[in-house]
């Protein structure tokens, strides 16, 4: 049986899809593509697909994570291709890899995020920033399932800082929104604890440390998921490894004869 990892975006409207609804427009990629997929045993088999972190409704994602099982061997840049003709635009497919050995998602460790505030001012944004991460704690609650939950926003923050433009193009300070109204930029790198701290977890401890409340929803998009390297505090790819193993002088077991290709939309 061959595991193939699949990289895949949230864009544009499509940010507003479910985890559920992505699941429901994957499987049906899958029938149309005619993947060889396994299926699970028992009454009701379903194919096995291995979802990872998936980001919250309403957030955008240049970097969610999936793991598919097969009867038969393919490549993975012709099933990748294959799949993707198959999706909505905005749910792209843009990696493919055979997948090692490794549990994958013990490389999930970190994500980073961009958050556009619009109607707020680099300068007021950059005030609210220092006084976040100045702060030890920041407790903030959440609804959840098991109600009401207080924790702390700013143990799991590892970086958060103004960035100057958007991965959409938009800048903090040519005034791009419409009326030339304030838009401030932020790039936010959070550790995946449990409880896991999200992105609006962190708007609400600006809020509470600093009082910035932007007038209008944040737009945030994730743009990358992966091992966090503690030196720099950056995110790294997580498919790294798998491509490491594939493309190695000698190469090993079943991994020797795969392919990894990046492509996709951009």
């Amino acid at each position: 049986m061959q595991r193939v990892r699949l990289r895949y975006t949230k864009r544009g409207r499509l940010r507003f899809t479910s985890h559920r609804d992505f699941q429901r427009a994957f499987e049906r990629a899958l029938r149309r593509a005619e993947v060889p997929m396994a299926y699970s045993a028992g009454f009701t088999p379903h194919p096995k697909v291995s979802y990872a972190n998936a980001a919250p409704t309403g957030t955008g994602s240049e970097a969610e994570y999936l793991e598919i099982a097969l009867t038969r061997h393919r490549d993975p840049e012709e099933l990748r291709a294959l799949l993707d003709a198959c999706m909505p635009t905005g749910l792209d497919i843009t990696d493919a890899v055979e997948a090692g050995t490794s549990d994958f998602t013990d490389r999930l460790q970190a994500s980073e995020w961009e958050l556009r505030l619009d109607g707020v001012t680099p300068e007021e944004a950059r005030a609210a920033v220092g006084t976040f991460l100045a702060a030890e704690t920041v407790e903030v609650q959440r609804q959840t399932k098991k109600g009401l939950r207080t924790f702390d926003a700013r143990a799991a923050v590892t970086s958060l800082e103004p960035a100057e433009e958007a991965v959409d193009g938009t800048s903090a300070t040519r005034g791009d929104r419409p009326g030339g109204a304030p838009c401030a930029i932020l790039r936010l790198v959070v550790r995946h604890l449990t409880p896991a701290v999200r992105p609006d977890d962190v708007l609400s401890g600006l809020r509470a440390a600093a009082g910035l409340a932007p007038p209008v929803p944040a737009a945030v998009t994730r743009l990358a998921q992966g091992p966090l390297d503690e030196e720099t505090g950056t995110v790294t790819d997580p498919l790294a490894p798998d491509r490491d193993a594939l493309s190695g002088p000698t190469g090993s077991g079943d991994l020797s004869s795969a392919a990894t290709v990046r492509g996709g939309s951009a």
